[in-house]
């Protein structure tokens, strides 16, 4: 018997069918060991040796590889063609050794390009060693990404409340976005016209624009204000116009290369509206095979661009059939990458069957418009390219003083853009240099020498505008160009920032965070060369080269270590206070901005004596004065002028309750604006925190008395003549009866709901239980068991999603999104649960025997151990 042993059971089942019944197919499920997050993983002193651990779920897997592999006499390991790939092989191979479970059988290593039964036939009669310069570049990646995380992130919980960890590419990935950030705030807006005319040479209308003037040439922002503007004007309607030349060019438009990890990124956050984890996790579905399809693409974590011939044949005979032989073009096309640290091992991502045309496959929402996203840009990278004839015509006065120019130009044949045309990231208007010319419009036929009539002047007033925050597909082009991580990192390294709160996404867009700012800053003084773009692009390329078998890993990781501990330990050696004066230099004009009437910036705005500083506490940092306990002002890190207003600064009265004549105060603390009335009696006071989107600054009494109100008397329930309640909570506005919380969709509808809309919001989120103490309604039905008859659901719990069917829940892997999850993915997860070990009980004689005196004491000595044992169970 043969085993092969490859990573998801999708995969499993899909080459078990190929290779029939003399082989064995077994999942690792992925990776099968870690480094436990503790200390002592990594141990520097002991020449960086490292502990591996396999969780609960890794231990069993791996136990049936062992005996399965007891019973072979040819071990084939099978995992992913990349560096990960050789890694949950090379951990498979060593468990198995440990196990002694090989004996006599002989063990290879295969990898295929994608899962076609050509592709796993051709690699079975292939079998190679296990790489071990891949495998050591994946071990210095990890314990470089360890020794960082564990070594630094505890430097910034004591330096740092309120910071959560730090990484060797998340922290790099974080500063870019900060400093774009910084780069807007410190724009300042120029002026500038443009400046058009309508045109006719006993000939339709066209337009053109102005270039030159007073005999000068003008560029974009060379005319600054209304003045020169009029001036110009004034010339161009005085000017007598004759055409000086008509210029057409033929230009020549290449199809962009087929995709990489990275470009397949950008181009579905651009054209598909996915994130990067969306985009791999489709990715990786499609690779795998869906039903009976087989592989649908080749692997998808590749920096490379070439095609293999079979592939290239296969597109040129289709671009044939498909659009005709005047789009193929006389010879395949052959690209090659541009970005720094490329590794280009591996095809492009493309179909593994160019000739399956998107319209033949029934796919998931997401498969199918990412597959289709994937094919057209396969085809397009080898079809002919587009044709185009631009023209430009130069129109001057007799003089020569002023000139004007007309651009256009015509698709004389559309090549590739008859399937796809790469989409394009925006770039910052109003920058240096000529105007991009919107050369899309069509010119009517014009001669040179003929006259030139003037019909209509407009003259435009413009700002530039600052550079664009990142989107996905920006940032990791970003990321991608500096040669920072690999691309197949990228979507874990953005999931990470938005899960520590460092940065926030709104319309696609990247905010830092005052939490990510305040890290960044940390970085930035005190391990300015971990988070430089060259060091970090630097240390990339030393690992592509012990991937290449140039340098020893170890001493890589010496050489980093040496200086890095250093660091840390010097870091760690600062005072609190000296750490938040080089923070409170360094984020001066964005927590302190300049008022632009004079005064002080950081002058306490409650007693006008003190000076506002950043301080922290266990709950993060905050601005305080520096006369604290004598002035109690607080407020937000957020610079005074964010746009929401969130961080608008001082204490103030609103005005007086009419029950009670007692103020009503506007308090800014740590936690962020809120509200507080102080009773006549002394009692305590009443407070409230303002609703997301309610702006300090234009806060209404009447708004903060309907705050204090809450929670206010819906109405009695018909049905047990209870009480309804809504109010404003942790997790927004909701009603509440009988211990049944139901959101409502704003705080506006808390002040105002009525007792039938209440009843029918409570009715809805109970109708979406299955019984007492159960999760909410399923994020999706999957369909039935095709044992069971169950149905199989995949639901939201406390510890993160999972999927259920009848008594059986399995938590959901690491990564894998609720809305992606199939029924084939399901059935193994529950099936594994189902299978695992019951739980240790204690004997029944044990219990029954204790005597009731022995039944009153605390038992927690006893039940100590059981619960560290149910531990892994809730977090995995």
């Amino acid at each position: 018997m043969k085993l092969v042993i490859v990573e998801s059971p999708a995969k499993a089942k899909t080459i078990n069918k190929y290779l029939g019944s003399d082989y064995e197919v077994l999942a690792s499920y992925g990776h099968v060991r870690d480094l436990p997050s503790k200390d002592g993983s990594v141990l520097p002193d002991d020449d960086f040796s490292m502990h591996w651990e396999a969780d609960a779920k890794g231990t069993k897997r791996l136990s049936e590889i062992a005996e399965a592999a007891k019973r072979a006499d040819r071990v084939i390991l099978a995992t992913d063609p990349d560096r990960e790939g050789e890694a949950i092989s090379w951990h498979v191979l060593e468990v198995l050794n440990k196990k002694k479970a090989l004996k006599a059988a002989h063990v290879e290593r295969v990898t295929f390009n994608a899962i076609t039964k050509s592709a796993v036939l051709d690699a079975m009669a292939n079998p190679r060693q296990i790489d071990m310069e891949l495998v050591e570049a994946y071990l210095a990646r990890r314990a470089l990404d360890y020794l960082v995380g564990f070594t630094l992130s505890p430097v910034l919980w004591r330096k740092l409340p309120g910071a959560r960890s730090a990484g060797r590419v998340q922290s790099v990935a974080l500063r870019i976005v900060v400093d774009r950030e910084m780069e807007i705030e410190k724009f300042k807006p120029q002026e500038y016209w443009s400046i058009e005319a309508d045109l006719n040479a006993d000939s339709p209308p066209f337009t053109a624009r102005l270039v030159k003037h007073a005999g000068k040439r003008v560029q974009r922002l060379d005319i600054k204000d209304e003045a020169t503007a009029d001036a110009a004007r004034a010339a161009i309607k005085a000017g007598d116009f004759t055409i000086n030349s008509v210029e057409k060019k033929p230009v020549r438009r290449n199809p962009a290369p087929p995709f990489t990890t990275s470009t397949l990124q950008q181009e579905a956050s651009r054209k598909l509206g996915f994130t990067a984890q969306r985009t791999m996790q489709a990715a990786q579905k499609l690779y795998e095979g869906v039903d009976e399809t087989g592989g649908l693409i080749t692997y998808m974590r590749t920096d490379g661009v070439s095609v293999s011939p079979e592939g290239l044949a296969q597109a040129r005979e289709v671009i044939g059939k498909e659009y005709g032989p005047a789009y193929v073009p006389s010879e395949p096309r052959f690209y090659k990458v541009k970005a720094k640290n490329a590794q280009e091992a591996h095809e492009a991502i493309r179909p593994t069957n160019i000739a399956r045309h998107p319209d033949s496959v029934r796919l998931d929402s997401d498969l199918q418009r990412l597959y289709e996203l994937i094919w057209k840009r396969m085809v397009a990278s080898q079809m002919e390219a587009a044709r185009l004839d631009r023209t430009t015509v130069e129109i001057e006065t007799s003089d020569g003083l002023t000139g004007l120019r007309a651009t256009g130009q015509v698709v004389t044949f559309d090549g590739f853009l008859a399937v796809y045309e790469e989409g394009r990231d925006e770039k910052q208007k109003g920058a240096e240099g000529d105007e991009g010319e919107d050369d899309t419009s069509r010119l009517p036929a014009l001669k040179e020498g003929a006259r030139a009539k003037v019909d209509a002047i407009r003259t435009d007033q413009h700002f530039t505008e600052p550079p664009p925050r990142y989107s996905e597909a920006t940032l990791v082009k970003k990321l991608e160009e500096l040669g920072i991580g690999r691309p197949s990192t990228y979507a874990s390294t953005l999931s990470t920032l938005r899960d520590r709160e460092y940065v926030r996404v709104d319309k696609n867009r990247f905010y830092p965070e005052d939490k990510g700012r305040l890290v960044t800053a940390f970085l930035e003084q005190f391990f300015a060369k971990w988070v430089e773009y060259d060091f970090t692009a630097a240390l990339e390329t030393r690992l592509d080269e012990v991937s290449a078998g140039d340098l020893n890993w170890k001493v890589l990781l010496r050489e980093f270590w040496q200086d890095f501990h250093a660091a840390t330990q010097a870091a760690g050696e600062l005072r609190t206070t000296a750490i938040l004066d080089a923070l409170n230099e360094s984020l001066g004009a964005h927590i302190f901005p300049d008022k632009g009437d004079g005064s002080d910036p950081r002058e306490c705005p409650l007693c006008h004596q003190g000076q506002l500083s950043l301080k922290t506490s266990r709950f993060g940092a905050f601005i305080g004065c520096s006369r604290y306990p004598d002035c109690k002002y607080t407020r937000p890190v957020a610079s005074p002028s964010a746009e929401d207003g969130s961080a608008e600064s001082g204490d103030r009265e609103l005005g007086t309750d009419p029950a009670t004549g007692q103020p009503v105060q506007l308090k800014i603390g740590r936690f962020g604006p809120y509200v507080e009335i102080t009773p006549p009696d002394g009692e305590k006071p009443k407070r409230s925190s303002l609703p997301k989107g309610w702006s300090p600054a234009s806060l209404s009494l009447d708004q903060a008395l309907r705050l204090l109100a809450l929670p206010r008397e819906v109405g009695v329930h018909p049905e047990d003549g209870k009480m309804i309640t809504a109010g404003l909570g942790r997790y927004g506005p909701f009603v509440l009866h009988a211990g049944t919380y139901a959101n409502v969709s704003d705080i506006d509808e808390v002040f105002e709901v009525g007792l039938n809309r209440a009843v029918a919001l409570l009715a809805e989120k109970r109708a979406g239980r299955a019984g007492r103490g159960s999760a909410a309604a399923p994020l999706k039905d999957l369909g039935a068991h095709p044992k069971t008859g169950e149905p199989i659901h995949v639901m939201a719990g406390r510890f993160g999603p999972y999927v259920k069917s009848g008594k059986i829940n399995a938590t959901l892997p690491k990564g894998t999104a609720p809305e992606d999850l199939t029924l084939e993915d399901a059935l193994p997860l529950l099936a594994a649960k189902a299978g695992a070990a019951p739980k240790k009980k204690a004997p029944a004689a044990r219990k029954t025997a204790a005597p009731k005196k022995a039944a009153a004491k605390k038992p927690a000595a006893k039940k100590t151990p059981a619960k560290k044992a149910a531990k892994p169970k809730t977090e995995d």
